[in-house]
């Protein structure tokens, strides 16, 4: 086997465990179900904030949304607790992205974050507001 092959396959396989971390890294509730502290809507670079003055069936109907979301799984609380955080992954590298949802006196709070990176290219600020204009429509 020729050395480029060698290297070519070597390439290949960090790759391929790369991308086995990814998906298979464990998801740390205690790390990851954080009240989000911000009090108005702020754009992160590894995220996003939205605040909004809603009734509680916002709330409900705002996680069935979510939940509709593919690659989008519940990874702690719940509606009856007045927070739940999701994990949506990315389709072909699976990253992570957690959104936590707090609803508390009349304020819904919806925080996502990457996991991995330095940047989330305003992915999720997109995906909240797309969630936003989904409940916004009924």
């Amino acid at each position: 086997m020729s050395r480029v092959m060698k290297i070519l396959l070597l390439i290949a396989a960090a790759l391929a465990a790369l991308m086995l971390y990814i998906r298979l890294a464990p998801s740390d509730p205690d790390r990851w179900h954080a009240t989000p502290t911000q009090t108005e809507d702020t754009n992160l670079s590894g995220g996003a904030v939205r605040v909004l003055t809603a009734p509680r069936e916002d709330f409900v109907a705002l996680d069935a949304i979510i939940r509709d979301t593919p690659r989008t799984q519940v990874l702690a609380g719940s509606v009856d607790e007045n927070k739940v955080t999701y994990i949506t992954r990315s389709a072909f590298w699976g990253f992570p992205d957690y959104t936590t949802v707090d609803y508390a006196q009349g304020r819904l709070r919806v925080f996502g974050r990457l996991r991995f990176g330095q940047s989330d290219l305003s992915v999720n600020a997109k995906r909240i507001d797309g969630w936003l204009e989904r409940l916004r429509q009924g």
